[in-house]
This record gives C-alpha cells, structure tokens and sequence, in this order.
C-alpha cells in the first residue's frame, strides 16, 4: 500500500506535470521500496516508549502533531484536552537536517502535490473565470468615459466584497468606495458613497479638522489634527508597477475625487494615503526624489 501511495499519489494531479521527470519517478519508487522495510520497524519502535499520558501502559499511537504518545482512544482525548492539541499534522513545520527522513521528504512531495492540485483546480473552476456581468462591464465602460481606467479583480477578493462603488444614472456620476491610510497613526478608515464631486479637502475634514472632526478619530488621529493643513500630503498608489518599483502620486487637495482620479489605474476602488511632509518615509512619489529634492522620471 506504501508503494501504491508512493506511486500513485503524484498522478492524482496534473499527469503532464508529474512524469515530466522519469528521475524523480524511479527515485520515489525507490523511496516506496525502502519505506516497506521501515513502516514495521516505526510501529515496533513506539511499542518501546509508554504512554505519556498514563505513564502505565505500552504507547500504541504518535500524535501527528505535538509527537506524544499515547495508548488508548482515553489518552489521545487527555492529550488533546492539555496539549490544545488538535491531531492535525502541521505540514510545512520546520525539520533540522538531523531528523529528516525519507518519510519527511515524501511528506513534503505530497505536500506540494496537494498544492499543485489545488492550483489547477481553480483555474479549471469556471465559476471562478465566467465572463464579467453587464453591470461590471458598463461601470468599467463609464469610468473610461471619464478617463479613469477601472479594473476589477477576479470573484472571492477581498477588495472585490467590499467594493460598495456604483454609478448613478439620474445624477450621472459615481459615488465611490474609498479607502484612507494614515500611516503616522497607524490608522485605516473606509467611505462610502463618496460622490465624485466631492473635493479630497472635503472628504478628509471629518479626520483631520479640529473644528469637525470625531472626538474618537481626533484623539486617534491626533498627529494630523494638530499639523498645519500645508504639511499633509495626499498620496496614491500607481498600480501596475514592479513590485521594485513602487511609486506613488501626489494628488490636488483641492480638486475633487474624479479631476484627481483622471489618467489613473483604479483596482476595484481608490485607496489614498496620508501623510506628513516633515516624516519621512519610504514612499517614493512620482516625480520627486525625497533625498535630493530632484526630479524623478521613471
């Protein structure tokens, strides 16, 4: 049955994928050969040790988990109750070279096996990959009317369920879903139903406007309250980028969302960071070098 397991596991998923290598299909048979001779010699090894629950009788099973060993059904429950243990084996724990073993090598074969069966279920998950509806395809075909280039992700992102964004007909205009960072004060808030026309000195008086600001947020975002309004800074991500080179927009305080948001890549809903001038950051933003003051054009 090991040499079955061996041999027959690594078809269960993508066949092209796993015989690719005759090498690694002869050694992992002969992996199945050698684990024959060892599987006796594993159960006769943990008739040696007692139980370490009843410190009485011979141990019979190894939790898979925390490597205890117990001898009756009774013992394993005991374990479990004052170990928080819950018998589940933890896959990818770390093993020292000392202890690794054939079984721990074909443990992380399967493991990644199961990985890349899972792989190709979703992508073969058509529910996952149907066309957009017409409602996402209209919303996108709006805001590029508007020069904004609107993408969405794929259904089961999170950003996806809390996107509450939508497109009035009778106004004509959007009202966004809207996402504000304060990274000085660790702090993240979310707006919804933020028209378009609304200028972003508008939308951020609620946070960091002494005068108008909630007593909670105030005392929260207190850094900001007390800042000059000259200090804070608007930023947004430019998306689509290397992951190397990521930069970041300055945006107008004094435009509204949609004059700011004209020319940009949205994924799903803006996100805008806040942040102090006088703190420096590893932000980089388009067109200025924060060390040297220079222009940055790329």
């Amino acid at each position: 049955q090991i040499i079955s397991n061996c041999i027959l596991t690594p078809f269960a998923g993508n066949a092209v994928e796993c015989c690719h290598s005759k090498d690694i299909l002869r050694g992992f048979i002969n992996l199945g050969f050698s684990l024959c001779g060892s599987s006796v010699s594993v159960a006769s090894q943990i008739s040696f040790f007692r139980c370490e629950l009843c410190n009485t009788e011979a141990a019979k099973y190894r939790c898979p988990r925390c490597m205890k060993y117990s001898c009756s059904l009774a013992c394993v429950k005991k374990h479990k109750a004052l170990f928080s243990c819950n018998g589940i084996r933890e896959k990818a724990a770390f093993v020292s070279m000392n202890e690794f073993s054939n079984l721990t090598l074909l443990s992380d074969y399967r493991f990644l096996e199961d990985g890349g069966r899972m792989t190709d279920c979703a992508a073969r998950d058509t529910i996952s990959h149907k066309p957009k509806s017409n409602r996402f395809v209209s919303f996108q075909n709006r805001a590029r009317r508007c020069k904004i280039y609107l993408q969405t992700l794929p259904i089961g992102f999170t950003k996806r369920r809390e996107n509450s964004t939508f497109y009035s007909n009778k106004e004509q205009k959007f009202y966004w879903h809207l996402k504000l960072i304060f990274p000085q004060s660790h702090a993240k808030f979310t707006e919804q139903r933020v028209p378009d026309d609304k200028p972003l000195c508008d939308i951020l008086k609620t946070y960091i406007d002494p005068q108008e600001c909630d007593p909670v947020k105030q005392q929260r975002l207190k850094i900001y309250t007390i800042s000059p309004q000259s200090d804070i800074q608007i930023l947004m991500k430019l998306e689509n980028r290397p992951h190397n080179s990521i930069r970041y927009q300055e945006l107008d305080a004094n435009k509204s969302l949609l004059d700011n948001l004209k020319g940009k890549v949205v994924i799903e809903y803006p996100t805008l960071h806040v942040v102090l001038r006088k703190f420096t950051t590893d932000m980089v933003i388009l067109g200025q070098n924060v060390n040297k003051g220079i222009r940055c054009i790329f």
